[in-house]
């Protein structure tokens, strides 16, 4: 039980700093910015998400993720339904085959 314990935070440490899919995230020189909401801002449960992805090579498209969740049928806009508290929105660049790469961008918000 021990080995067992200690394999998996091996498997832990070692995944530290690693991309959203849990490998380490392909650097393509792709940027992204969060330009709206403003860090600490508050917000509503629907949020605008105003964004700037510089592609690189292999970037297509961002991914969201909303406190560590991956936001699916995401319009690209706006962020849709969070519950009051504190949320961390995430925009990841991500590939033709929707693989994420090393660029991101946080903000962290307050729903009221």
């Amino acid at each position: 039980m021990k080995r067992v314990a200690a394999a998996l935070a091996a498997v832990g440490v070692l995944t530290l700093g690693m991309g959203v899919n849990g490998f380490a995230a392909v650097d393509d020189g792709s940027k992204i910015t969060i330009t709206s909401p403003a860090p600490g801002a508050k917000v509503g449960k629907d949020i605008e998400l105003v964004y700037e992805l510089t592609k690189g090579s292999k970037a297509t498209h961002a991914h969201c993720f909303v406190d560590g969740e991956y936001q699916k049928g995401w319009d690209k806009k706006t962020v849709k339904g969070m519950a009051p508290g504190t949320h961390e929105i995430k925009v990841v660049a991500a590939d033709k085959d929707h693989e994420t790469l090393a660029a991101e961008a946080s903000v962290t918000v307050e729903v009221h």
